[in-house]
């Protein structure tokens, strides 16, 4: 592929691919960044999937091993699915549902038991909710646009 290729292509994409793909991108990058210590704090506490990590993306987000690979499978769908206006779309619905779900599971479990196998915290909670709200609405305004 030739860089005239590359910049054609880029410029192809709709508006749902290209919020698909930088969704995906972001997603990769804190799947990525939830592995680093430093930027995850107490690193060392960091479990597969349990409740009782201390380990904290940016200090604030509880992460686990577990917690990370979803990331890191989110990012990687959404780059994969960027590729089409359809598939954007449903990426970006269908992850938002996901992640609604996942608020509502943070509100209905207790923290403190092995219910919490993910794990999430508080701060988790609100940024679940505001990446699912933010990825339905992104997958359907901007899906309206290819349907023109």
């Amino acid at each position: 592929m030739t860089a005239h290729h590359g910049a054609t292509a880029r410029r192809s994409r709709t508006r749902v691919q290209q919020a698909a793909l930088g969704v995906g991108t972001v997603f990769l990058l804190v799947g990525v960044l939830g592995f680093v210590p430093g930027i995850t704090t107490h690193y060392d506490t960091m479990d597969f999937a349990a409740h009782h990590s201390d380990a904290k993306l940016l200090g604030l987000f509880q992460v686990s091993v577990l917690h990370n690979l979803v990331h890191l499978l989110f990012g990687v769908l959404g780059i994969a699915l960027s590729r089409t206006a359809a598939q954007s779309g449903a990426y970006l619905i269908g992850g938002g549902v996901i992640y609604l779900a996942l608020w509502l599971y943070g509100l209905l479990i207790d923290h403190d038991s092995g219910a919490n196998f993910v794990p999430v915290n508080t701060a988790d909670n609100w940024l679940h909710l505001v990446l699912g709200l933010g990825m339905v609405a992104l997958g359907v305004l901007l899906g309206r646009d290819r349907q023109r």
